[in-house]
């Protein structure tokens, strides 16, 4: 193992010297800024009293009955127009386990579109009858179909997928019936969740807490597993919410939102230092979802919906208890959250939502009051990570962010958090290092952004434990199989900017390692070359290789 490390390390230090390639950027104003999607909207919070009577009522368009530019849904699947969904047949696809390319089904997608336009059209109207919407046949059926198609463990009831699935076996197949309703024969543990929300007597269970390891690090992130049951109701509160706030959000927040994504995020600070904004404020909150208080945070949610019983299912599943096994099997509970007034269990399917929305209050701050323009500094976010990239005013940046996270009642990490002055120095961003890089070609300098010496020894990291002792006994077909699958995961997310020299790197430890794996096997000593020969690996096995992925990505070419 030292001996791996070693030789990782050897080669992430070279890595690190002269980094190839080019990357192709859109240009748009010259502070950086750029055309976002159509739908996106900068709208401002809402001041004064809400229109008494809108246009049209929750569930319709707003005027004119069309929305202008949705984002937040996909392409249909039946552009045409049909029958309401069957849902004994979307049923059918959850228990055959064909969820690979879910779609949202036309009457849930209607329901988005409409509740989008609305709050598009209106900024300040409030939405005041949303709760009969999330017990909808076709809502709470198409929630467990996204909870199934996610996996995870069970709650602190212990019930699996397999559980429900085994549950509802029992269903009559009715050829004449034309619409679905929850009191029909698709699976009866819906039809009871259904029952319970119409009849207000839900109430969610306590969130089991496990710990998953915090990436470049060797501490512990806890990780809050909510049951099922409360992990469906909430998906589909979600359904309902999220094209609500959709319209509200930010174009500088990547996180969590349909057709936006980290690698969007990465672009976004490659332009703006591309355009000058090269003092960048390197900011990291501490504990930013155990933190968030519950006060401002319900008053952000208030601001768009009043109906009461969401209110009070989004108050109930913040506050949640928390249960943790010990070391010797003892389970205890705290009510942290609750006592506090403050964090919502990160991995529950509504606290991305929840978290947006209030860093939302920090980036729209940072614009309406004049901030961004007077420093010249944008704020590129994405979920508790934050940079603001400056024209050199870093140090008025870095103490005037200091100063709204304290009123917004969070923490900024003194320790993690710093200003980076490009090309000198660099910095981490989304597992991407940004700072000065050199084209092999022309050997001239520029600003680019390449896979992170931490990013490359995390996938290394991952190939060793694939290939340890113990995965002896599985055939060397089934190995590559799941070794192809993290490689090739990897490069589809470090494709930006010069990879090359990475992917030589990851390669080549890949290689060592399964050659190893391949004597330690069959008893071969040595280090395998003659019985053991690329050739073997990469046409007989099939082993991924990827410094030829790079022939496809026209910035890679270097």
């Amino acid at each position: 193992m030292e001996a791996d490390l070693a030789l990782i390390q050897g080669k992430l230090a070279s890595l690190g010297k002269r980094a190839t390639g080019t990357q192709r950027f859109h240009r748009g104003s010259d502070d950086g800024t750029y055309t976002t999607r159509a739908g996106a909207t900068r709208e401002t919070p809402s001041r004064g009293r809400a229109k008494d009577q809108p246009d049209a009522c929750e569930g319709q368009a707003g005027r004119g009955g069309e929305s202008d530019g949705l984002i937040v849904l996909r392409k249909p699947g039946n552009a045409g127009g049909g029958k309401e969904p069957s849902f004994k047949s979307l049923w059918k696809v959850v228990k055959e386990g064909r969820l690979g390319n879910l779609e949202t089904p036309p009457s849930v997608r209607k329901l988005q579109t409409a509740l989008h336009a609305k709050a598009k059209a209106e900024p300040e109207y409030r939405f005041y009858l949303l709760y009969d919407k999330v017990y909808r046949a076709d809502v709470l059926s198409f929630a467990y179909a996204r909870c199934k198609a996610n996996g995870g463990a069970a709650g602190i009831d212990g019930q699996t997928f397999d559980d429900i699935e085994a549950y509802g076996s029992q269903d009559r197949e009715s050829e004449d019936r034309k619409t679905a309703d929850i009191d029909t024969d698709w699976n009866p543990w819906l039809g009871e969740l259904a029952q319970e929300l119409r009849n207000k007597t839900y109430r969610p269970q306590a969130v089991r807490r496990v710990y998953i390891p915090k990436p470049n690090s060797k501490k512990m992130r806890p990780l809050g597993i909510a049951t099922i049951r409360d992990r469906v109701v909430q998906t589909a509160a979600m359904l309902v919410l999220e094209p609500i706030f959709e319209a509200d959000l930010q174009p500088e927040q990547y996180a969590y939102r349909a057709g936006m994504n980290a690698l969007d995020a990465v672009e976004a600070v490659n332009r703006l230092i591309n355009f000058g904004h090269t003092a960048v404020v390197d900011a990291d909150l501490r504990g930013y979802f155990d933190e968030i208080p519950h006060g401002p945070l319900m008053k952000s949610v208030a601001r768009r919906i009043t109906d009461r019983q969401i209110l009070h299912l989004i108050k109930v599943w913040i506050e949640a208890p928390v249960e943790e096994t010990d070391d010797r099997g003892r389970k205890h509970r705290t009510t942290r959250n609750r006592d506090e007034h403050r964090g919502i269990p990160q991995g529950s399917p509504i606290s991305p939502l929840l978290s947006n929305l209030y860093m939302r209050r920090l980036v729209l701050w940072w614009k309406q009051s004049g901030t961004r323009q007077r420093l010249r500094a944008v704020i590129v976010n994405y979920a508790d990570d934050l940079v603001i990239c400056c024209k050199g005013t870093a140090d008025i940046a870095m103490q005037t962010m200091r100063e709204v996270i304290k009123k917004l009642q969070l923490e900024v990490n003194e320790d993690k958090s710093r200003i980076c002055r490009v090309p000198e120095e660099s910095f981490d961003f989304l597992g991407y290092t940004f700072g000065r890089c050199y084209s092999r070609k022309t050997g001239k300098a520029h600003l680019n952004s390449r896979p992170s010496k931490r990013s490359i020894k995390r996938i290394c990291e991952a190939i060793r434990d694939e290939t340890g002792q113990h995965t002896t006994t599985l055939s060397a077909e089934k190995l590559v199989k799941k070794l192809n699958s993290k490689l090739t995961g990897w490069a589809n997310y470090f494709h930006l900017g010069p990879v090359s020299k990475a992917y030589q790197v990851v390669d080549a430890h890949t290689n060592y390692r399964l050659r190893k794996w391949l004597c330690r096997k069959h008893r071969v000593q040595g280090q395998g070359f003659n019985r053991f020969p690329d050739q073997y690996l990469y046409e007989t096995l099939r082993l991924v290789r990827l410094p030829g992925l790079t022939r496809n990505l026209p910035w890679a070419k270097a």
